[in-house]
C-alpha cells in the first residue's frame, strides 16, 4: 500500500509545476510542396537542436501526416526559433 502525505508546501509545489506545464507551447511544422526532406532536416538540426534521427522522424511525420510538433517550451523561447524557420521558408506556427 502506498500512502501519500501532502503538506502545504508540497501542494504549493505541485500547483507550481502544473502552472509551468500549462505555459508550455509547441512549434508545429506543416507540410508543403516546396521544401525538400534534406532542407527540413537541416533546419531542424540547426535551429531546433534535433539530432539527425529525430529530425528525420519529424520530417517523415510532417510529410505523411501534414504536421508535427518539433519543439516545445515557453513562448518567449520558441518565438525566435519559429521566426527563423519561417525565414528559411518552412511553414510553422506556435500553438
Amino acid at each position: 500500500m502506498i500512502t501519500f502525505h501532502y503538506t502545504d508546501t508540497e501542494e504549493f509545489l505541485e500547483l507550481d509545476v502544473l502552472t509551468k506545464e500549462e505555459h508550455e507551447k509547441n512549434i508545429v511544422l506543416y507540410n508543403d510542396d516546396v521544401n525538400t526532406f534534406e532542407w527540413v532536416i537541416e533546419c531542424l538540426t540547426k535551429y531546433c537542436g534535433h539530432d539527425l534521427i529525430q529530425a528525420e522522424q519529424c520530417a517523415t511525420l510532417v510529410h505523411y501526416t501534414g504536421k508535427c510538433a518539433v519543439k516545445n517550451g515557453p513562448f518567449e523561447k520558441l518565438k525566435p526559433i519559429c521566426e527563423t524557420l519561417l525565414e528559411k521558408g518552412l511553414s510553422a506556427e506556435i500553438n
